[in-house]
């Protein structure tokens, strides 16, 4: 019960990591609000949590605003942000185009800005707080058929540090999580979306590239960010930690 008396919110807590997080989050003690745009999705999580779900669309600034300012009315001052929410449409660079990239990064690049932005001053009036970014080793090695996310995902391992830094002093912690392969929705999607077979090889490809030659699970990823958001990693700021079997070893 490390968590226990604390308010947390999971973006995009209606599935995969996000699902898993918000239970791994929940068993260890917290008040978990799970926020998705999917909100059925969110309120089948939830239904075991306590109830509390919660729409939010990252992309837009309103409802990012109105969730967080629904949790702490309902629940209390957020004290545990995991910015969890993304997503990827996948394809090889040069079949891509502008509207794509612009998709990409507004989902996975600036809804986490959006979302630390409407909870840090709570946190530093308060003396305090952990936030949890889920990046990808996407963002720090690259990943074929998704240069818009890896860019995404790099910009997130940036703002990472820069969080770190101006949050210290309050005890404000910042941290990410690169996870490599995990057996998510979203990673399925890929063998579908890059046509001709290129898809299922890409995956096998990353799956071949780690250490311990499995994917992981979203449990495996929710075990390592609520150490980051536990008094365990009090003197841990600024770090991203690699879930990939080995993927990067950085």
């Amino acid at each position: 019960m490390r968590l226990e008396g604390q308010t947390a919110i999971v973006t995009g807590g209606a599935s995969g990591i996000g699902a898993a997080t918000c239970r791994r989050l929940g068993a260890e003690g917290a008040q978990v609000a799970v926020c998705d745009v999917n909100v059925q999705g969110a309120r089948e999580v939830s239904a075991d949590l306590g109830g509390h779900d919660y729409e939010m669309d990252v992309t837009s600034p309103y409802s990012v605003r109105h969730a967080v300012e629904s949790v702490e009315r309902d629940i209390g001052p957020v004290s545990i942000l995991v910015n969890n929410a993304g997503t990827d449409w996948f394809g090889f660079f040069k079949d891509t185009d502008e509207d794509l990239w612009s998709r990409v990064v507004d989902i996975n690049l600036m809804g986490v800005m959006r979302a630390t932005h409407a909870v840090l001053p709570g946190m530093i009036e308060r003396g305090g707080g952990r936030i949890v970014n889920v990046a990808s080793e996407a963002g720090r090695v690259g990943s074929s058929g998704s240069a818009a996310y890896s860019a995404a995902k790099g910009g997130v391992i940036a703002f990472t540090k820069t969080i770190a830094r101006e949050g210290g002093r309050f005890n404000v912690l910042c941290n990410a999580v690169a996870p490599g392969p995990i057996d998510t929705p979203l990673l399925n999607r890929a063998t579908t979306e890059l046509a001709g077979g290129l898809g299922e090889k890409v995956v096998k490809t990353m799956v071949g590239s780690t250490a311990v030659r499995r994917m992981g699970t979203p449990d495996e990823v929710a075990a390592a960010i609520a150490f980051l958001c536990s008094a365990d990693a009090s003197y841990v700021t600024g770090q991203t930690l690699g879930v990939s079997g080995g993927l990067g070893m950085i």
